[in-house]
């Protein structure tokens, strides 16, 4: 018997789940994936780069949304509060403040130097108050050892940030190693064992002597008909995951790679995740061997911890 997401998943027309940077432009927005253009109920990322001066208008809808800078700094004026976000030069610099954003509500974004920053939104139920998050608060982890070495910015997980729906975190890859290892999914529920979640991923990737660098990243079905996506990934490059085992995400040597996950659901606020049977004995091998020497990536502003065993991102 098929649950309603497989039924849809298996019904839902074939398109290009990997979006090369600009080809999901929209108005205002570098990047804008919605529940209508992935063809989902919840999950949703924009990017809005604004010049010095600028400002822009966020209308929530009936969504939460995460104020997150990517480069630069910004003031959010929502709910009548105002979050002054320091923001940071690049994703590879360090951890960003950010602020939370409620459903039915308005937002003005304003950037007196400029900057580019990411909307992470979810489809929700409950209407939470506006909250600033101080960037010495984001829990940084370094997970997996050996090449699976990344470093994982918490910044809104599950069991970090509240929120209603949304959960999103940033992913540090050095040059050369691999994250979302083991493969892994979350696309049917299973009582205390895997949730339900559609996925986003961002990339950037670290320039490094004027060369832009690149990266790989798989999907792999895990049903008749699923998601498969095979694709070199540049910076402003996204994929979609409705479905399937993803990883790896693989960083070309030399050039440090980013993303940003944003995931929502239609249960409970949790990401439980299945390995893939083929791949999970990695796990086994990781205690054995040292944390990459490159991690962190930056200082760790917060509470931070070494976990190699409970997360494949």
């Amino acid at each position: 018997m098929t649950t309603d997401h497989e039924e849809r998943v298996r019904e839902r027309p074939r398109h290009r789940w990997h979006l090369p940077a600009g080809s999901a432009a929209e108005g205002p927005y570098a990047l804008d994936i919605d529940p209508k253009r992935a063809d989902w109920d919840r999950s949703s990322l924009r990017v809005v780069e604004l010049r010095p001066g600028g400002v822009h208008t966020l209308v929530t809808g009936e969504s939460e949304w995460i104020v997150l800078p990517l480069t630069g700094g910004c003031t959010v004026h929502t709910s009548g509060e105002i979050f002054e976000l320091l923001g940071r030069e690049s994703v590879f610099s360090g951890v960003s403040d950010f602020a939370y954003v409620p459903r039915d509500a308005h937002a003005q974004i304003a950037s007196g130097a400029g900057g580019r920053f990411a909307l992470a939104g979810a489809k929700c139920e409950r209407r939470l108050p506006a909250r600033y998050g101080p960037a010495p608060e984001v829990p940084v982890e370094l997970r997996g050892s050996g090449t699976c070495s990344r470093q994982v910015n918490n910044f809104a997980a599950a069991d970090t940030f509240e929120c209603d729906r949304l959960i999103a975190v940033e992913v540090l890859t050095p040059g050369g190693n691999w994250s979302s290892y083991p493969p892994h999914k979350h696309d049917e529920h299973r009582l205390g064992a895997e949730s339900v979640l559609e996925e986003i991923y961002y990339f950037e990737i670290e320039e490094r002597g004027g060369t832009a660098g690149f990266g790989y990243h798989r999907v792999s079905p895990s049903r008749p008909g699923g998601t498969d996506v095979l694709a070199e990934v540049r910076s402003g490059d996204a994929v979609l995951i409705p479905d399937g085992w993803h990883g790896p995400s693989i960083a070309a040597p030399g050039h440090t790679m980013y993303y940003l996950n944003v995931m929502a659901g239609p249960g409970q606020r949790e990401w439980l995740i299945s390995d893939h049977p083929d791949h999970g004995w990695i796990r086994d091998t990781w205690p054995a061997q040292p944390v990459d020497p490159r991690l962190p990536l930056h200082g760790l502003p917060g509470p931070s911890g070494i976990s190699g065993q409970e997360a494949s991102r």
